[in-house]
C-alpha cells in the first residue's frame, strides 16, 4: 500500500471515528432531554404541592381555573379540561413544534403527583395556615422557585410542552421579546382574570405572577440548559438577540 492510500484509509477512518462520536453525543444528550422532561414534570408537581399546602393563593393559570370552575358549577378536573383543549387549539394552530411527549406526560401525570406529595406535605408537616404567615411564606418561596426550577427543566428539554406554557413561548417567537417577559404577561393576564371574576388572587399568585418568568429564565442559563447540553432553537434565538443588542451599545 502507497503512502497516498494509506492517508486516505486513515483519513476515512478518522472520518468514521468522528460520526460514530457524534451520534453518540446526540445520543446521549437525547436521553438526558427525556430525563430532564420527566424530572421537570416531577419537580413542577411537588411545586405545584407546595403552593397548595402554603395556602396563600395557587399559580395563576390553576387560580383562575378553579374560579371558573366555581362559575359554571363543574368539578376542576372538566374546567381543567376544557381550558387545556382550548389553550390546545392555539398551540395546534400556531405552535405544532411545541407539541410532543411533554404535552401529553404533563396532561397525564400531573393531577396524580400533585395530590401524592400534597398528602405527604400534610402528613409530615400538617396545615401551614395553623403556623401562621411567616411559615406560609416560607413554603410559597419554595413552591415559586422549585416550580420554576422544573418549568426550566421540562421547557429545556424541548420534547413538547403544556398548552397553557405553550402561550408564553409563543409570544416570544412572535414578538422576539425575553421569555421572562412573556411568561409575566400571561401569568399577569390570568392572575387579572381571577381577580375580575371574584376569584381568589392571594400573594403566592401575585408572586407567581410577578417572578416565575426571570426565575425560570436563571435556571434555563445557568443550569437546565448546561446540565442537559441543548438549547431549544426559540432560546437561541433569543440569547443571538441579547448578544446583538449587546454590541450595538
Amino acid at each position: 500500500m502507497s503512502l497516498q492510500e494509506n492517508s486516505a484509509q486513515c483519513e476515512i477512518q478518522n472520518i468514521e471515528w468522528y460520526r460514530k462520536g457524534v451520534a453518540m453525543q446526540t445520543k446521549n444528550i437525547m436521553v438526558r432531554r427525556y430525563i430532564g422532561m420527566l424530572l421537570g414534570v416531577l419537580v413542577i408537581s411537588i411545586g405545584i404541592a407546595l403552593f397548595k399546602e402554603s395556602h396563600l393563593g395557587n399559580d395563576p393559570i390553576s387560580a383562575l381555573n378553579m374560579r371558573l370552575a366555581e362559575i359554571f358549577g363543574i368539578s376542576l378536573g372538566q374546567q381543567n379540561m376544557i381550558a387545556n383543549v382550548l389553550f390546545f387549539m392555539v398551540q395546534l394552530a400556531f405552535g405544532r413544534k411545541y407539541i410532543g411527549a411533554g404535552t401529553f406526560a404533563n396532561g397525564i401525570l400531573i393531577g396524580y403527583i400533585v395530590t401524592f406529595f400534597y398528602e405527604i406535605f400534610t402528613k409530615h408537616f400538617g396545615y401551614a395556615e395553623e403556623q401562621g404567615l411567616v411559615v406560609q411564606l416560607i413554603w410559597v418561596s419554595l413552591a415559586v422557585v422549585v416550580t420554576s426550577f422544573g418549568v426550566s427543566l421540562y421547557q429545556t428539554a424541548d420534547l413538547g410542552v403544556a398548552p397553557y406554557d405553550y402561550l408564553s413561548l409563543g409570544l416570544r417567537d412572535k414578538t422576539k421579546k425575553h421569555y421572562y417577559g412573556c411568561r409575566m404577561l400571561t401569568d399577569g393576564l390570568a392572575a387579572l382574570g381571577t381577580f375580575l371574576t371574584g376569584g381568589l388572587v392571594g400573594i403566592g399568585t401575585l408572586v407567581s405572577a410577578l417572578f416565575l418568568g426571570p426565575i425560570i429564565h436563571f435556571f434555563d442559563v445557568h443550569f437546565s440548559e448546561k446540565w442537559i447540553g441543548y438549547t431549544p432553537n426559540g432560546e437561541k434565538e433569543e440569547e443571538e438577540r441579547d448578544l446583538e443588542n449587546k454590541s450595538k451599545v
